[in-house]
């Protein structure tokens, strides 16, 4: 029997969830919720699915959840659900601090539930082979530009977009960062909107990332360094070129990937969790801690805010 889903928030993201869903064979989507009422009726009509003002509404009629609500009530709808009996795939980040990330997390386990949590790009398939290839990383060099929107505006830049790629490096390096350095700065909204952060693990292996959403264009690559090797991916054309070095010949190799729609792998890798039990690779603990090493950042950016504060305040002149 195919589970019943809902999805919560039709917003930008919670539409594209709308729809794979609505494709998927495997599953029913048989209800979608948000509080405007314009935009759930739109998102009903294109699916065929039940719209619900409030998600209290859902208890009984349904499996399985996707919430894309913003991230500042994903503990509410979340362990509401949770115990309520549904299985939840919660967007990224888990929550809007360590507390509430908890929470979920220790709710899913009480409450014998799947929470997997939606880091996208682990489901992209040039990031998969590149799991598979990496063996002992020791320097990363990250970039994550986007164009200026109005989503995703009630989060840092660090938690919209970089956490991606923290959440990347954490499963590669297995370890949490002994050492945080990170600046940045707000722009075009009263949020960080650009910053730059240096993150060195136990091993002595350093990972610089930049992230910007107030970029002219977009770019979303990342270079990873490893004994005798040299991978350098880009998310959005999603490839692999890696470069060796044996025998002191340089080899080249361009890595053998399948493309498909990371929405779609990570929709059939949460059916998976939900039909076999077996925790989610983006489980509510890995989400945790991703969540714990961009918290860390910003609290290193607020540092380096007071810095150039004092500065002004003491005479700064151009």
């Amino acid at each position: 029997m195919k589970p019943r889903v809902a999805v919560i928030g039709c917003g930008q993201f919670g539409k594209n969830h709308c729809r794979v869903v609505h494709e998927c064979e495997r599953a029913d989507l048989v209800a979608v919720v948000d509080t405007d009422a314009e935009r759930v009726a739109e998102a009903a009509a294109a699916t065929g699915a039940r719209c619900f003002g409030d998600y209290r509404e859902l208890a009984g009629q349904i499996d399985a959840a996707i919430v894309a609500a913003p991230t500042t009530v994903h503990e509410e709808i979340g362990c509401y659900l949770l115990e309520a009996g549904v299985d939840l795939l919660v967007e990224k980040p888990i929550a809007p601090d360590m507390a509430s990330a908890q929470r979920l997390d220790e709710t899913a386990e009480k409450a014998g539930r799947i929470l997997q949590v939606g880091h996208l790009e682990r489901f992209n398939p040039a990031v998969i082979e590149l799991e598979r290839r990496a063996t002992l990383p020791l320097f990363f060099e990250i970039h994550r530009l986007n164009v200026f929107s109005p989503r995703s505006l009630d989060v840092d830049v660090v938690l919209d977009l970089m956490i991606h790629d923290v959440d990347i490096v954490l499963s590669l390096t297995r370890a949490e960062p002994s050492e945080i350095r990170a600046a940045g700065i707000s722009i075009l909204s009263a949020k960080v909107d650009i910053a730059n952060v240096r993150l060195q693990f136990p091993n002595g292996c350093v990972a610089n990332l930049t992230a910007s959403r107030v970029s002219t264009e977009r770019v979303r690559k990342l270079r990873l360094f490893q004994p005798q090797q040299y991978l350098s991916l880009d998310y959005g054309r999603q490839d692999l070129a890696i470069f060796s070095v044996t025998g002191g010949q340089i080899g080249f190799e361009q890595a053998a990937v399948e493309k498909a729609e990371p929405l779609k792998l990570q929709l059939e890798a949460f059916l998976d969790s939900v039909q076999t039990r077996k925790k989610p690779r983006t489980s509510g603990h890995a989400a945790r801690q991703s969540l714990g090493a961009a918290l860390g950042i910003l609290d290193k950016i607020k540092e380096h805010s007071g810095v150039v504060s004092q500065t002004l305040a003491t005479g700064w002149k151009p």
